[in-house]
């Protein structure tokens, strides 16, 4: 019996052009300022409690840094994970909406103008970055002429090889 030798699916070629468009699109100038715009918002977002000076409301103040935090990871990590960017910006944009609605959800009376003012303002920001970060992720891997312009789409069947 002859035994056939298959290379690991990690060396796929499909694979291997599909991760090299994605680190592509993460070099470019827009996903680089999304993801440092991102940084910066999860930062502030994660001090604003003390920034704005609304940090004697413990339970905001804690969400606020759980949330900075999370987001942070989620939008900070583009350049190391092009590839699941579009997943992790939706999950961005709900942490978005949730900061813009937490000072009249979370426990406690912390519903004040400046908790308000910070959170509604950071929290129209990151959804608006994370949408951009979406809108990118998706650009990049349902077109595939956003990566190469001029470039022609090649269509193969199964079982062609290249020539």
């Amino acid at each position: 019996m002859a035994s056939t030798h298959r290379a690991p699916i990690e060396e796929h070629p499909d694979l291997v052009e599909l991760r090299a468009r994605h680190e592509r699109a993460a070099a470019t100038p827009r996903a680089q300022m999304i993801e440092a715009l991102a940084l910066i918002t999860g930062l502030y977002l994660a001090a604003s409690p003390w920034i704005t000076g609304f940090n004697g409301f413990t339970t905001l103040a804690v969400n606020n840094l759980i949330v900075g935090i999370a987001y942070m990871l989620l939008l900070g990590g583009l350049g190391n994970s092009y590839e699941r960017t579009h997943s992790m910006a939706w999950a961005a944009a709900a942490i978005g909406i949730w900061t813009c609605v937490a000072p009249w959800v979370v426990a406690g009376d912390v519903a004040h103008t400046r908790s308000i003012t910070s959170n509604l303002i950071t929290g129209v920001i990151a959804t608006l970055l994370a949408l951009a970060a979406a809108s990118a992720a998706r650009d990049r891997t349902d077109n595939p002429r956003a990566t190469r312009p001029g470039a022609r789409e090649r269509r193969t069947m199964p079982g062609d090889r290249d020539r």
